[in-house]
């Protein structure tokens, strides 16, 4: 395997675990704001504590600092955001989501691809 493939490899497989990640913690707050809010039931409750140690354990499986995983995770958990909201929710993002998100995840991937010095 060439040194570029290896490298597109860690960028797909870091940027699958970002919005793995993502999804996790949308899922553990949005359970009970459906309880909170919507009537839901009780119940909702567990699986969104579930949803949300999952979350914690995902932000474990990064491989860079800490810090710098938060920095970066937070571009993808907007755009993340965006596509639950039009997803899930069923409300179409406006044109200014779509530019704040995409600016979100372009200073994301300048956390993320930076060359370090070692």
């Amino acid at each position: 395997m060439s040194a570029a493939s290896s490298s597109l490899l860690v960028v797909a497989r870091t940027g699958a675990l970002f919005v793995a990640t993502a999804i996790a913690e949308i899922l553990g707050c949005y359970l009970p704001y459906l309880w909170l809010r919507k009537a839901g039931s009780p119940w909702l409750l567990l699986p969104a504590a579930i949803s949300l140690a999952v979350f914690a354990w995902l932000l474990t499986l990064h491989p860079t600092g800490a810090a710098r995983t938060y920095a970066a995770y937070g571009g993808v958990y907007i755009a993340t955001a965006l596509l639950w909201l039009w997803l899930v929710e069923g409300e179409r993002p406006t044109r200014w989501d779509v530019v704040g998100a995409s600016v979100a995840v372009l200073g994301m991937m300048i956390i993320v691809l930076a060359p370090r010095d070692r």
